[in-house]
């Protein structure tokens, strides 16, 4: 299986268990990487036998931006079920970075991924 990653998609969203969370809203960052036969694409050199990384970049940053949910667990899997829905894509890793989680200690991150397949 070939790769391709989007890494450090930034978007802003308001999931979170806490009130504060989902009123005032945070910053999302999203890693993506694809399983998918890339061979037809490269034969052909046509875009259509693989993933058009900036229009499913669009839709890993709706799904974000669109409604709140509790737990990012439940945010990846909307982004793996995102990523499942091309055609293409054989698999999927999601990671999920909420950088501004609110722990009250220092930390540089918390970050949840999953691997799914169809």
């Amino acid at each position: 299986m070939d790769r391709i990653a989007v890494r450090g998609l930034r978007a802003w969203g308001h999931h979170g268990v806490l009130e504060r969370e989902r009123r005032e809203g945070q910053t999302f960052v999203v890693d993506v990487v694809l399983g998918v036969d890339s061979r037809e694409a490269a034969r052909t050199d046509d875009l259509a036998h693989t993933v058009h990384y900036g229009v499913l970049s669009e839709r890993l940053v709706g799904a974000v931006e669109g409604e709140p949910v509790a737990l990012i667990e439940t945010l990846a899997q909307r982004l793996a079920d995102t990523c499942l829905a091309e055609s293409v894509v054989h698999e999927v890793e999601v990671t999920v970075h909420k950088p501004d989680a609110p722990i009250p200690h220092e930390f540089s991150d918390v970050t949840i991924t999953i691997v799914r397949d169809r």
